[in-house]
Parts: structure tokens; sequence; C-alpha cells
């Protein structure tokens, strides 16, 4: 089953106060959606909401700590109470600090693990009764190149991919309900975690993004938008017959 043209669908994206997030939560809305924007802090995302409310979009910020379950299914709640109930879902929210193995502490592994991994686990489970409801309805989930592995981040390369084996299980379990679900595996992308990389290496980010582009097969780094035109299309009814699958967004082949 597909929706129907004429009407709005709701749309939830987690971790869209800014960068990867806010260019899906516009994109959706371009595309016709009501979006919830969820972020750890309501107010960071009003531009977020400005940029969807001046085009006339519909836009909704909710604050929540996506490793919190409660603060989650309440979200959600409030979205559905707000724009009807969400049958569209990207989980964007993550967070990727760096420490080696012998100095990550067991409180760093837990909120890493707890907001890349567990959020998108109460994210899926509270949006999952609509989408079955609906008899449609597409999740995505943001995983990283880094789920092939990541010197200095066992926590965030273990939780990016444990999505992947996540999503995968999604679209065996929802498939004969008619959802799907993928994961989109971005690679350097220009973004707040990408400023903050260049920062603990010493570098300027103009330096550390032309090293990033000497070794992209297309000779540049990713942008924001270019995340967000791939979960439009994973979102749509024309990717229907598209799930399980790992899209990687990062201007080339990845081992």
């Amino acid at each position: 089953m597909t929706p129907t043209t004429h009407v709005r669908r709701t749309a939830i994206v987690t971790g869209a106060a800014r960068g990867i997030g806010a260019a899906v939560a516009r994109r959706l809305a371009g595309d016709g959606m009501a979006v919830g924007v969820i972020d750890l802090d309501e107010a960071d995302c009003a531009d977020t909401v400005e940029a969807i409310t001046s085009v006339g979009g519909a836009a909704l910020a909710v604050a929540a700590d996506v490793a919190d379950e409660a603060a989650v299914t309440a979200a959600v709640a409030r979205i559905g109470d707000a724009f009807g109930p969400p049958t569209v879902l990207v989980n964007n929210a993550g967070i990727g600090p760096r420490a080696d193995l012998v100095d990550m502490t067991t409180q760093q592994w837990d909120t890493v693990l707890g907001i890349n991994l567990s959020g998108p686990f109460f994210a899926a489970r509270a949006v999952c009764p609509h989408m079955v409801a609906a008899g449609w309805g597409p999740m995505v989930n943001m995983s990283s190149v880094s789920a092939v592995g990541d010197a200095g981040r066992v926590d965030y390369a273990g939780a990016k991919a444990g999505l992947i084996g996540f999503t995968k299980s999604l679209a065996l379990q929802l498939g004969p309900h008619g959802v799907t679900a993928n994961a989109i595996a971005p690679g350097f992308v220009v973004s707040d975690m990408t400023r903050a990389s260049a920062r603990r290496l010493g570098l300027s980010f103009e330096e550390f993004r032309y090293r990033a582009e000497q070794s992209i097969t297309v000779g540049r780094v990713g942008l924001p938008d270019d995340i967000a035109h791939t979960a439009s299309f994973l979102v749509s009814p024309g990717a229907g017959f598209v799930s399980g699958q790992v899209i990687y967004v990062a201007g080339g082949p990845v081992d």
C-alpha cells in the first residue's frame, strides 16, 4: 500500500536543529510533509522551523533526549496530536566523540550507544504502530561509513554498525506490514562533527576539508543537502520496493 497523494504525511526527523537533520527536515517539508523537528533543545530548532514555516510549510519543534525512552514516546505523541499519526521517520540524531579504547570511559560508551542506537530503537518502536495501521511507512536510519571501522571511535563505529543490523531486521519484520527500513551511511559531510574533528587534529577546517577531498572519488566533500536528497527518495512512494539496504552517500565506493 502507498499513501494517497492528497493526504499530507507526517514525518519525524531527530537531531534536526542543524546540519544533516535540518537539511532533511527542510527537504521533507518541501516534499509536502508536516515535520516534527526533534532535538535536545527546542530553542535550537527555531531556525529549522522558521525555514519551513516561512515558505508555507508545517513544522513543530519538540525537545527530547533521544536516549530517554519516555521523552521520545512523549515527543512522538505530541507531534501526532499536532499533525496526525507519523508515518515517516528519519533517525538522524547522533554524537561521535573520539577517544582511544583504554581512555574511553564507560559513561562515554553508554552515552554514545544510548543516543546513536537506543534512540533509533525508541523512535522506531513509538512510530511503528502508526505505520502498521496505515499499511505504509518508511524508516531511515543514519548510519556512517565509520560502521566499517573507525580508529579512535569504537563506540561510534559499533553503534553505527549495530544500526545497520537493526535496520535490516526492521525491514524483515515490518515488510509484511508495508513498512520499509533503510540506512544511509554518509562519508565526509560538512557538519559540526567534521569541524570538531578538524579542531582535534589542530587543523583549520579548510585544510581538513582539502585533505578529505583528495581521497574522495568525486573530488569534493559532502554537504547536508546530499544526504537530504537521498532521504527524500527513500521515504517517497517511489522507493517502496527498496528495503533493508545501506546507501553509502560518500562520493565513491566504500570498502
